[in-house]
């Protein structure tokens, strides 16, 4: 095994090193993924904010955020609140 395997991956085998690359080869493609949905996420709510405050609402539905929180708890765990906190800050910014 080299040793540049073993710093890059933490494994003590070249077969755990291997499972460890193709592990995070496909982290790397699902954090892509991810990536692209949020991006996504973003322009949709940039468009319900748009059309909310063209027709004299504001930018922000609480109410709206609430149960996109209570879907990320329990879909998640108590994580998924603070990941949950965080895309809605990305897709509507800080209130």
């Amino acid at each position: 095994m080299s040793t540049t395997v073993t710093e890059k991956t933490g494994a003590r085998t070249d077969e755990a090193a291997a499972v460890i690359t193709g592990a995070r080869e496909r982290i790397d493609a699902l954090d892509d993924r991810i990536i692209g949905l949020i991006q996504e996420r973003m322009a949709v709510s940039a468009v319900i904010q748009e059309s909310r405050i063209a027709s004299g609402g504001r930018r922000v539905n609480l109410n709206r955020e609430m149960e996109v929180l209570a879907h990320f708890s329990d879909a998640l765990g108590k994580p998924g609140t603070g990941l949950a906190m965080k895309v809605l800050e990305l897709c509507r910014g800080r209130i």
